[in-house]
C-alpha cells in the first residue's frame, strides 16, 4: 500500500466538500481525464463515477465505485482501470486542533487484475509521483473552496 498525507490550509470541512462532488474528480485525480456521469446518490456506498481515464484519442471509460463513505472522515473508493486493473483507495481527512487547516492522508494499492503482479517497489515507485500531485490538486480544489466560501460571509 502507498500512503501520503499533506497539510491542507483549509477546514477539513472543505476537503469533504470536494471528495463529496463526485463532478470534481477529474480535476483533482491524476490521470482521469473527464467526468461522463456521476450518479444521483454520491457518495453513497455502491454509487459510481463514471470516468474516463488517457489522453485523447487514446480514452478508456471506466467508472470508480463508492465501497465507504463518512462525511466527517473520508471516503473509500474502488477505482477501476481497465485493461491495467483496480485499485483500492482511501482518503482520510483529520482536522486540526484549530480547525484552520486539516491532514488529507491517501491510501492506494492495486486489489485486481495486472497492476496486484507489479512488484510492490515498483509498485510505490509508480503510484508515489502520481499521489502526491493527486493530494497537491486535492489542497488547491478545497483551499479555493474555503476562499471562496470566505469571500461569500455568513
Amino acid at each position: 500500500m502507498v500512503s501520503l498525507s499533506r497539510v491542507v490550509r483549509a477546514p477539513a470541512t472543505d476537503v469533504l466538500e470536494v471528495l463529496a462532488d463526485g463532478w470534481t474528480y477529474a480535476s483533482w485525480v491524476v490521470g482521469t481525464s473527464r467526468i461522463r456521469a456521476v450518479d444521483t446518490s454520491f457518495p453513497a456506498p455502491g454509487s459510481r463515477i463514471h470516468h474516463s481515464v488517457g489522453a485523447w484519442p487514446l480514452l478508456l471509460d471506466d467508472e470508480t465505485v463508492v465501497r465507504a463513505w463518512d462525511p466527517d472522515r473520508g471516503i473509500e473508493m474502488q477505482a477501476r482501470g481497465w485493461p491495467f486493473g483496480e485499485a483500492r483507495v482511501r482518503v482520510t481527512v483529520a482536522p486540526s486542533a484549530s480547525g484552520a487547516e486539516c491532514t488529507v492522508r491517501l491510501d492506494e494499492d492495486a486489489s485486481r487484475g495486472p497492476g496486484r503482479f507489479v512488484p510492490k517497489p515498483v509498485r510505490s515507485a509508480l503510484l508515489t509521483p502520481r499521489n502526491r500531485e493527486t493530494l497537491r490538486r486535492l489542497a488547491l480544489a478545497a483551499e479555493g473552496h474555503a476562499r471562496r466560501a470566505e469571500r461569500r460571509g455568513p
